[in-house]
């Protein structure tokens, strides 16, 4: 039988020195639990979490940071919940209502002595766990444009294919839930369009930088690795969330760099990653 999907969050904003945390009230259950809910069909996850925080706790969240799914048994179904920790930008109207009746915000030490589940607790104390996030930028590499052998211009202007318009339609929603406030692509066409669909929907320009492309002929990969987890490193010191695409001979290096550490990096076109900062330094790279 088929799992059960639903999504949530683990949503924080500051206050003073310390950080308070979201739960929510249902009075059908009589529980108190993190903000979830069940993913509509052919949803994202992390679209469905950000919506489902919306919805019961009348929050406004960026996703920054991947938590422990969790798995328990719902009415003879298996249940899967996948959560992120996300900052809340904005709050206030909530009304109480027959699904969610009261939203509180509590420490995460009250709120792992409110919950009314262990799981809860147990990715509660993940997020407390956590090293504070300055920024969120999310990395895609382009979507499919045809083979580049059937393509009679330059490489560069090789444009995508009905596949890689849907891929880049897909990732629209995906890059407006962090609030980017740029968008920055490689040289190459097809960069450039899997972020239109994005620019349209969050209304910026999109910026070309020769810092995100593949090497060029005579060109050591070495400096195109460098000079990408460079300007993905600038990006999040500046504190502001960004989207930036890029290429499938970049991606992988320029993440091991930022990472200092090895990993599977291969990124499909198409596909990408969700990174957390704190200044400058990678703390997390979940993949999309």
């Amino acid at each position: 039988m088929t799992a059960i999907r639903a999504a949530g969050g683990v949503v924080w904003r500051p206050a003073g020195n310390h950080v308070e945390v979201c739960l929510v009230h249902r009075p059908r259950y009589g529980d108190w639990t993190l903000p979830k809910g069940k993913l509509e069909a052919g949803e994202h996850p992390l679209v469905a979490a950000a919506r489902e925080v919306a919805e019961e706790a009348d929050a406004q969240a960026v996703p920054q940071q991947r938590l422990p799914s969790v798995r328990y048994f719902s009415e003879g179904r298996l249940k899967v919940v996948d959560y992120w920790s996300m900052r809340a930008v904005g709050t206030g109207g909530f009304q109480p209502n027959t699904e969610v009746d009261e939203v509180r915000w509590l420490s995460a030490d009250d709120a792992m002595t409110l919950v009314s589940y262990p799981h809860d607790v147990e990715v509660l104390a993940a997020f407390a766990a956590l090293p504070p996030v300055t920024a969120a930028l999310m990395l895609v590499r382009h979507g499919h444009a045809g083979k580049r052998l059937a393509w009679p211009g330059p490489d560069t202007g090789r444009p995508l294919d009905a596949r890689g318009w849907s891929e880049a339609q897909a990732l629209a929603p995906l890059i407006g839930l962090i609030r980017p406030a740029r968008l920055l692509s490689a040289s190459p066409r097809r960069c450039v369009q899997t972020l239109d669909p994005a620019a349209a929907l969050v209304d910026l320009p999109i910026e070309v930088s020769g810092d995100l492309d593949e090497p060029r002929a005579g060109q050591q990969p070495d400096e195109c690795v460098l000079a990408a987890a460079a300007r993905l490193a600038s990006l999040a010191a500046a504190g502001a969330s960004a989207a930036v695409c890029s290429q499938g001979k970049v991606i992988p290096g320029a993440l091991q760099r930022l990472a200092v550490r090895c990993g599977d990096f291969t990124t499909p076109k198409g596909g990408g990653w969700l990174l957390a900062f704190a200044g400058d330094r990678l703390v997390a790279a979940d993949r999309l």
